[in-house]
Parts: structure tokens; C-alpha cells; sequence
């Protein structure tokens, strides 16, 4: 969340950021609000001040046996205007929060302004494979190797659940093992293992409640969540730490199953794998100095883009701008791999530079020195990759006129072979 203090200071430019990011909150009740509580500050210390002169007052009136009657009367009256005052503070505090948890965060000045229709396409790999046979989406692939049921995966769960059967299985575990072996041997990340189902205020840490709850799958009785991302419970690992600034950046990459339940969601994306309830993604997660975030989002953005030309799948990055950009990201880039079944790109990662949005929820800092102040830390994330989607790409760019489906050569090693059949 942003500091009240810049909310004082720079009250147009998060003015704009609201706009930009088609977000609607109520920046002069909050103003107002704040003036208020200052007032009511003000006028509390100055009755506590002169409770205080009082209290010293009676204590001598009673020492030298003088009545003192009137006066503890008189600050009787006293303390409970400061007891009021009090709660009038903390009932507006109350308030401002409400709606200081709503107001985004401030979108980078290189994102371009607007909705989906102005991101930009900063980079594209890859040469996109020609045939000269009629290519298949994926939900025909799948199925007819044997790979992957979308009707039993129904059955269990309901729509937009599926289930992995044989190479398929084993094509999801050799990607997420793939995956992760790169990030921790070629790119430096720390592996660590978190839970799946995560208590409020983690979800409140990096920014999916209080605005996406009605997409989140909620346990009612225990009042936890099960994450739409590792990035929930990765980046709160630390929540309430303070970094030695010597040891930044930190970076950490996980594989978690992930659970969203795509709220709005309809048309063509509900069939197949394009867009389901659960599915598994590896996640990259940086701790960084401020003065180095932005370095480290190309750095992150390199890191993804590695997982995907070693596959050899054609894909591009976006530049995302600020109306399609999340609430709590500063700056972000989507990664699109091509499908050519479906004849679109399709989103197989977001990298995202939060700055200190992130970490002043979470209560994260670092120290740059060791007798120095204490500083928010920058927080960044990106998947590294999302599941299934990567499958798609691999089943439909990899196909063969005989029906089967060429294995990448990296993940050779994780499955044991080198082409998908039927019945393997």
C-alpha cells in the first residue's frame, strides 16, 4: 500500500494512477479524514499536556493539604474529552484504512497508459512453426494420446478440472522438475516448499484481498485461502523481517499447485486447459534494494524467457499497460507462447516489479548498513513458467502429422522418451 505521507505530497500523481488503473476511490474524503484525525491528534496531546501539568499540580496540592477537589473534578471533565477524542482518532483511522487498502499502486512511468488495447510488444522470439498438415488444437492432442481427460477430471471436481493420465502426468512433473532445476542451478534462486492454503492477511500482503476475493476459493471454518500463486506464501515468508542489506537480493523459486476460480470467465477459454480451476506453476520470487529493482525485473523477465526458448516455443513479451496491469504491480511484463491449434497467443507469465507496495503490507525492510535506518524493500515476481498453458504450446507446436507429439529435447531426460504416442 502507498505511504499516507506521499498520498499528502504527491495527491495528483496517485490521482492518476487511480485513473489509469480504473480504480475508484474517494482521494478527498481520505484527505479530509486525515485532517480531521491531525486535528483530533493535536487537541487529545494538548489535554494529555495539560492533564499532565495538572496531575503534578494536585500531587502538590494534596502534599502542602490543600484542597484539591476542584481540580481533580476539572480533569475528570478532561479525561473523558481525551477518551473521546481517542476513539473519534480511532474510528477514523478505521475508515482511512478502508479505503487506503483500495488505492493502487503507482504504475511505472514507462507503462503505457490505457486498457489491453494499448499494451506493447517490446520483443518477440522464435519462428512461428509452419505445417503442411491440419493442425490440432490441444483438446484433441491430449485426449487422443492419452495424455490428459477433461471429462473425468469434470466428473471429480466440475467444470474446468481436468486429469493427467500416463506420459501426461509425467509430461507435467518433467516440466515443473525441469523448470525449477533451471531456476536453481543456471539462475541462482533458492528452492523452498510452501503451504497451499495461506491465512488473510498473507493474502492481504501481496495485494489479492480485499479486491479479487470473489475469485479466490475461501475455507469458511478455518478462514483460509488456498493460493491463486506461490507468490502469496513465498514473498510472506518474510513478513516482519528486516533483511541485512548485505545479503540482498534474495531469491527464491517454488512449485505450487494453484487455485483460482475465474470468476467472469466464459467462451472459448473455459474449454480445454486454456484457463482451469487448479493447475501447478513455478514461481520466482526476488527480495531487492530499491536501487536495483528494475535491473532485477529484466533480470526476472530473462530468467522466464529462458524456460521457453530452451523449449524451443515461439513467444513475445508485453509491456503491459496500466488499465490491464495489476492492482498491486508497478510495472509488469506478460510472456505470451504461441498455440498455433488455437491460432493465438496465449499468457504463460507475469513478471512484476511491486517496489515497496508489496513490502509496507507485509512489513519488510532491510537495513543498508548496520546502524543504519531501516528501508522497505523491493518485492518482484514472476512465473517461471505457468503449467498448462506451457502444455499447450508443447502439444500443438510439437504435433506431427502422424498424430504424435515431438518432446522438447530438455525435458528428454525427465520423461524417457523422445515423442509422445498413443498409449505411452
Amino acid at each position: 500500500m502507498l505511504d499516507l505521507q506521499f498520498i499528502r505530497e504527491n495527491i495528483e500523481t496517485v490521482r492518476s494512477a487511480c485513473r489509469d488503473k480504473r480504480a475508484s476511490v474517494d482521494l478527498d474524503g481520505l484527505l479530509g479524514m486525515d485532517r480531521e484525525r491531525r486535528e483530533a491528534i493535536q487537541k487529545a496531546d494538548q489535554l494529555k499536556a495539560e492533564r499532565n501539568r495538572a496531575s503534578e499540580e494536585i500531587a502538590r496540592m494534596k502534599k502542602e493539604k490543600q484542597d484539591a477537589s476542584g481540580r481533580i473534578a476539572a480533569m475528570k471533565a478532561v479525561g473523558d474529552e481525551i477518551k473521546g477524542l481517542d476513539e473519534r482518532i480511532r474510528n477514523i483511522e478505521g475508515s482511512m484504512h478502508d479505503l487506503l487498502i483500495h488505492i493502487p499502486n503507482i504504475p511505472h512511468a514507462s507503462c503505457p497508459v490505457g486498457g489491453p488495447e494499448a499494451n506493447r510488444i517490446v520483443k518477440e522470439w522464435g519462428k512461428l512453426p509452419e505445417f503442411d498438415f491440419k493442425v490440432q488444437p490441444h483438446w484433441d492432442i491430449g485426449p487422443a494420446l492419452g495424455l490428459v481427460d477433461f471429462d473425468r477430471g469434470s466428473r471429480l471436481s466440475g467444470s474446468n478440472f481436468v486429469a493427467y493420465f500416463g506420459m501426461g502426468a509425467r509430461l507435467e512433473r518433467g516440466l515443473i522438475n525441469f523448470m525449477i532445476d533451471l531456476h536453481v542451478q543456471k539462475h541462482g534462486y533458492r528452492e523452498v516448499w510452501v503451504p497451499a492454503v495461506v491465512r488473510r492477511e498473507m493474502m492481504f500482503g501481496t495485494g489479492q484481498l480485499p479486491k479479487l476475493e470473489e475469485d479466490m476459493y475461501h475455507c469458511g471454518k478455518d478462514d483460509l485461502f488456498l493460493i491463486p500463486t506461490a507468490e502469496v506464501p513465498v514473498t510472506n515468508l518474510h513478513r516482519e523481517e528486516i533483511f541485512d542489506g548485505a545479503k540482498l537480493p534474495v531469491r527464491y523459486t517454488a512449485y505450487t499447485p494453484c487455485f483460482r476460480r475465474e470468476a467472469g470467465s466464459y467462451g472459448s477459454d473455459t474449454r480445454g486447459l486454456v484457463r482451469v480451476h487448479q493447475f501447478d506453476k513455478v514461481e520466482m520470487v526476488k527480495f531487492v534494494k530499491p536501487e536495483t529493482s528494475y535491473d532485477e525485473l529484466e533480470n526476472l523477465l530473462g530468467n522466464a524467457e529462458d524456460v521457453l526458448q530452451a523449449l524451443g516455443i515461439p513467444y513475445r513479451v508485453l509491456s503491459l499497460a496500466t488499465g490491464d496491469m495489476s492492482f498491486a504491480a508497478a510495472k509488469c511484463y506478460d510472456i505470451e507462447a504461441w498455440a498455433p491449434g488455437l491460432g493465438r497467443w496465449l499468457e504463460v507469465s507475469s513478471c512484476s516489479n511491486f517496489e515497496d507496495f508489496q513490502a509496507r503490507r507485509m512489513n519488510i525492510r532491510y537495513r543498508p548498513e548496520k546502524s543504519g535506518k531501516t528501508e522497505f524493500v523491493h518485492t518482484l515476481n514472476g512465473s517461471g513458467l505457468a503449467l498448462p498453458r506451457t502444455m499447450i504450446a508443447i502439444l500443438e507446436n510439437f504435433q506431427t502429422d502422424e498424430g504424435t507429439v515431438i518432446v522438447p529435447e530438455p525435458l528428454r531426460p525427465y520423461l524417457g522418451v523422445s515423442e509422445l504416442k498413443p498409449g505411452t
